[in-house]
């Protein structure tokens, strides 16, 4: 297994905010972009995407409230394992934001994707903080956010 990890950023929010917008699958669903929503299903514990013909999944391993939930693969070609970490940093509305993911890639895998998947890992965690301090990273709409219930 490769080990990924993006860095750490602040987000102005508390931890169990930012936790709650990560624990229901479906909510990764309803910030997609409309013409993407079709290819990804996804319920409370689980969510797929096919693209290209590979059908990609994930479900819910374990959920430590406020602090870290666990994803492993369901479905995918390889297996994974990503953790979303939610860590307090002694102020009330901050939370420090990381996730990190094992994959089994296969050489060509690894040279392929490697870069990109902590590139991808530090976008996401770039995206939230910009989100949390009212900018919105780029191809985010705001008020489709508001629309599923995100309070941003």
């Amino acid at each position: 297994m490769v080990k990924y990890e993006s860095k750490k950023g602040v987000v102005s929010r508390p931890p169990y905010e930012l936790y709650m917008a990560f624990v229901d699958m479906r909510n990764f669903q309803q910030m997609l972009p409309e013409d993407k929503k079709s290819i990804v299903t996804a319920d409370y514990d689980t969510i797929s995407a096919t693209v290209q013909g590979y059908t990609i999944g994930a479900k819910v391993h374990s959920r430590t409230p406020y602090s870290k939930i666990e994803l492993v693969d369901w479905g995918a070609p390889f297996g994974f394992h990503v953790t979303f970490r939610f860590d307090s940093v002694g102020l009330p509305d901050k939370t420090e934001f990381s996730i990190e993911v094992e994959a089994d890639l296969n050489f060509m895998m690894k040279m392929m994707l490697g870069g990109k998947i902590k590139e991808a890992l530090d976008k996401v965690v770039d995206s939230l903080v910009a989100m949390s301090e009212g900018r919105m990273p780029e191809g985010v709409d705001l008020d489709t956010l508001r629309k599923n219930g995100f309070n941003i």
